[in-house]
């Protein structure tokens, strides 16, 4: 029997050179589009951080964690999303399970 729903780990990392207002939408825009295709989406933000070795030549990163609860399509075409937007440096997807 195919999964109806599972639960999903998102990490992201912003480039800090967007500014507060360019980190708070590209937030707020992720967080819309787990709730526009899932569900009990929680978004818990990290803040600015040391990166572990340099992205792009930049030593710093403002790292988020979304979890939310969707169909198995959507996390596809949320790393297609994440992969393709200006600003994020890196981004992983995991799922939790049922």
């Amino acid at each position: 029997m195919a999964k109806v729903s599972a639960n999903y780990e998102v990490v992201y990392i912003i480039d800090p050179a967007q500014g507060e207002e360019g980190i708070a939408a590209l937030v707020a825009k992720f967080k819309a589009l787990a709730e526009q295709h899932g569900s009990a989406v929680e978004v818990e933000e990290w803040g600015a951080r040391k990166l572990a070795y340099p992205i792009d030549y930049k030593n710093d990163g403002y790292y988020v964690l979304m979890n939310f609860t969707s169909e198995p399509s959507f996390p596809k075409e949320l790393d297609r999303v994440l992969g393709i937007t200006d600003g994020i440096m890196r981004s992983l997807i995991v799922c939790k399970g049922e």
